[in-house]
């Protein structure tokens, strides 16, 4: 019935021409129906934009991950269009000033499993969950974890390689909340 109303809403919308506000929490609902979406935090704008901008190019941690599943780690610029995270440095196509800290986010759909003798990333398969499209496999790799969304399941206890695009890597200025965690992280 929910699914019913969403296509009512948006016909609604094409037909009236008007303009509709609507409050969700459903991440999807809210990507479904909206031609702008605003993200909110305790109050406050955090992001505007089309549901792919706010999708595919978060401007915080935050946003993120509210808006689907993300692996998001702490790193830092290294040079033009290179970041360091999870002692590695990658290519990248966002360009901040060299030493600043920043988020990283890969989208769980953009990691490519690959041989391990072949990769700079391995971990060893967790968990895997059939999601219906895709399959949902945790992988435990050296001081981090990844999720990742497949079609094709690794066994668990498999060691695997990962890769990413350049493209695939998004950057984020470090939010106040990140820069704590890392803090906290750094003195323990």
């Amino acid at each position: 019935m929910r699914k019913d109303m969403q296509l009512e809403l948006k016909e609604m919308h094409k037909k009236l021409g008007i303009t509709f506000i609507y409050v969700t929490h459903d991440q999807e609902e809210a990507l479904t129906l909206s031609d702008t979406v605003v993200v909110m935090k305790d109050g406050m704008i955090q992001q505007i934009g089309s549901p792919e901008e706010i999708y595919n190019e978060p401007e915080n941690a935050f946003v993120a991950n509210f808006i689907g599943e993300s692996n998001i780690y702490s790193g830092t610029i290294a040079g033009e269009k290179k970041v360091r995270f999870i002692n590695h440095v990658f290519d990248c196509v966002d360009d901040f000033p060299k030493n600043e800290k920043v988020d990283v986010v890969i989208r769980p759909e953009d990691v490519k499993v690959i041989p391990a003798d072949k990769a700079k990333l391995t971990g060893i398969v967790e968990s895997v969950v059939f999601k219906g499209v895709h399959y949902e496999m945790t992988v435990d790799g050296v001081d981090h974890k990844w999720i990742i969304h497949s079609t094709k399941a690794e066994p668990v206890g498999a060691m695997i390689g990962m890769d990413f695009d350049p493209f695939d890597i998004h950057i984020m200025k470090k939010t106040e909340e990140m820069k704590q965690k890392a803090d906290q992280i750094m003195r323990s």
